[in-house]
C-alpha cells in the first residue's frame, strides 16, 4: 500500500516535467534552433576538415587552408548569406562526435555517406565522388590489385570507409591506421606497409607533391559518394546547403573548382552520372 502511494506522486511529477519540456524550450536549449538561424546570427560558419588530405584540403606554407573542400566551403557560406568561414582541424574518426557535441557546424572534408553515419548526423546532397584505389611502392610486382592483398600490411586513414573496407573485405589483413593519408603513403613508400587504400586523386597528388615512390595499381576499388554532414533537426540549413551545391553544379562553379584541384576532373559531370538513389 505504501509503495503504491509513493509511485503515484512520482509519476505525476515526471508527467508534468515531460509536458513542460514539450511546451517550452527549457529542456531543448539551443539545439532546438535550426543551424541556419544560428550561424547567420553568429556571422560565421564553423567548418571541420582534416587539413591534411590534399588535394581535398590541406594547409599551405603560410598555414592557410587550401583545396577542393576549402573552395567549396567558402562558396557554400557565400551562397547561404553567412559572413565568414572558420576552419577547424579534426579527423575522420572525430567528425560525427564533433558535430553532435557542437564543436563545429558542418563537415566539408571528403566524408563518405554511410548508413551508420546517417543515423547520427544529416548529410547534404553529394558534392563529390571519390574513387578509391590500391597504392603500392613503385616497382612492386607482387601486388596488382585487391586479390593480392590477403594477409598484407594495409595502410588506411582511421575512421574512413577505406579502413572499414580493409578490415571486412581483405582476409587476414594487417590493417595499419594513420591520422591522414599523407602519413600512410609515406610509410608505404618507406616499406613499412605493403599497400595503401587511398583516394586515387589524393594518392597521385601526394606522390607528385612529396616525391613519394608510390603508384596506383589495378582497377578502382569503389567510387564513394561524398557529402557534407551537420546535426540533425536543421531542415532550413539542409535546404540552404543543398541549394548552394545545386547552384554550383548548374552554373559551372563546381566544375571549375574540381578542375583546379582534381587534375582536370569535372566533378559536376561525375555527380550527374550518379544513380538516382545516390544523387540526393
Amino acid at each position: 500500500m505504501t509503495g503504491g502511494i509513493l509511485r503515484r506522486p512520482v509519476a505525476g511529477v515526471l508527467t508534468s516535467v515531460v509536458l513542460a519540456c514539450l511546451t517550452s524550450t527549457a529542456c531543448s536549449g539551443a539545439r532546438s534552433e535550426d543551424t541556419l538561424e544560428r550561424v547567420r546570427a553568429a556571422g560565421s560558419l564553423r567548418v571541420a576538415l582534416t587539413q591534411a588530405n590534399p588535394p581535398w584540403n590541406f594547409l599551405d606554407s603560410g598555414n592557410r587552408p587550401m583545396g577542393y573542400d576549402v573552395d567549396i566551403a567558402r562558396e557554400v557560406a557565400r551562397r547561404t548569406d553567412i559572413g565568414r568561414v572558420e576552419f577547424i582541424g579534426s579527423d575522420f574518426a572525430s567528425f560525427v562526435g564533433g558535430i553532435r557535441a557542437d564543436r563545429f557546424d558542418i563537415v566539408i572534408s571528403g566524408q563518405t555517406v554511410t548508413a551508420a553515419r546517417s543515423e547520427q548526423v544529416d548529410f547534404s546532397r553529394p558534392y563529390g565522388v571519390n574513387p578509391v584505389a590500391v597504392f603500392v611502392r613503385t616497382g612492386e610486382t607482387a601486388i596488382g590489385g585487391l586479390a593480392d592483398l590477403a594477409g598484407k600490411r594495409i595502410a588506411v586513414s582511421e575512421g574512413t570507409v577505406q579502413a572499414d573496407f580493409a578490415r571486412t573485405r581483405i582476409p587476414g589483413a594487417d590493417v595499419r591506421t594513420y591520422r591522414n593519408a599523407t602519413l600512410g603513403l609515406t610509410d608505404l613508400s618507406r616499406g613499412r606497409a605493403d599497400a595503401a587504400l587511398v583516394s586515387r586523386f589524393q594518392g597521385v597528388y601526394l606522390a607528385a607533391r612529396n616525391g613519394l615512390t608510390v603508384t596506383p595499381v589495378g582497377p578502382v576499388l569503389r567510387r564513394y559518394v561524398l557529402a557534407m554532414s551537420f546535426r540533425k533537426g536543421s531542415p532550413a540549413f539542409k535546404r540552404a546547403v543543398d541549394g548552394a551545391v545545386g547552384d554550383m553544379i548548374g552554373d559551372g562553379t563546381l566544375s571549375a573548382i574540381s578542375r583546379r584541384w582534381l587534375g582536370g576532373v569535372d566533378m559536376a559531370a561525375e555527380l550527374r552520372g550518379l544513380p538516382a538513389d545516390q544523387a540526393g
